[in-house]
């Protein structure tokens, strides 16, 4: 794999207060220090994900305070609209300094190209430009749902890989798909073509709103670069043990 594989951990929280409270928790226990170097070490504090709830809640401020905190982050707003509509809001998400955002894939190519456009004017003034990824289909999608919902007739796969294809053809670094389709994705795509894959649990963790799910070490032997990881480790009793876990599957 020529990307460096990393764990993104889905802070869906209500608002900034809470999110501080959890990442607190995966460097202090109580009034105990945790030494745990390779967490602290690096590119610095863990990847977390911003999605819609936490930043329609707070706005830019909570990219700021994270972002003054050390923590890379994937702004998770799936835009989907008109290319010029995409291209001016992803102009101001640029200026933000996030380190990935993402567009809907089925939005077709010329408004995944508008959103690159715009973003690399609102993120001119940094060095290292975000990455730009777009959703093939969510992991909460199954079969079924493809078929007598959104009345796709083709197969997961084929859907998934010709999302795929359309966004590496748009000039965008990657996609947001199941593990399921990363291996088939990179053979289509290239290996430096990004896989970035939620519905991740563990063997012991429920499924809850997720349909198309794999472990860490199983996401792993898939081919994924990026795994989204969100309850399994924001709702456990010592976060820190649940992302210790998944580092010691993936990485």
């Amino acid at each position: 794999m020529a990307n460096d594989r990393d764990i993104i951990i889905a802070c869906d929280f209500k608002n900034t207060d809470e999110t501080i409270k959890f990442l607190d928790r995966l460097t202090r226990i109580r009034d105990e220090v945790v030494v745990c170097d390779d967490i602290m070490s690096g590119a610095g504090r863990p990847y977390v994900k911003i999605g819609m709830e936490l930043f329609y809640a707070e706005g830019p401020a909570i990219v700021k305070k994270l972002k003054e905190r050390g923590h890379r982050i994937f702004l998770d707003l799936k835009l989907h609209d008109i290319p010029n509509t995409v291209k001016k809001a992803m102009q101001i998400l640029g200026g933000y300094g996030v380190d990935m955002v993402n567009v809907h894939a089925a939005g077709g190519i010329e408004m995944m190209k508008a959103a690159k456009e715009g973003l690399m004017i609102g993120a001119a003034r940094f060095a290292d430009k975000p990455k730009l990824i777009a959703v093939t289909q969510l992991t909460s999608t199954d079969e079924e749902a493809l078929h007598s919902q959104l009345l796709i007739d083709k197969p997961m796969n084929e859907v998934v890989r010709q999302y795929a294809l359309n966004t590496k053809k748009a000039g965008l670094d990657g996609v947001v798909c199941s593990a399921f389709e990363a291996a088939e994705i990179h053979a289509a795509c290239g290996e430096d073509f990004l896989t970035v894959t939620p519905g991740i649990r563990f063997k012991d963790s429920a499924a809850d709103d997720q349909k198309r799910i794999m472990t860490p070490a199983e996401a792993k032997l898939a081919g994924s670069d990026f795994i989204v990881v969100g309850r399994p480790i924001t709702a456990a009793d010592r976060p820190i043990d649940a992302y210790q876990r998944c580092r010691e599957e993936f990485l």
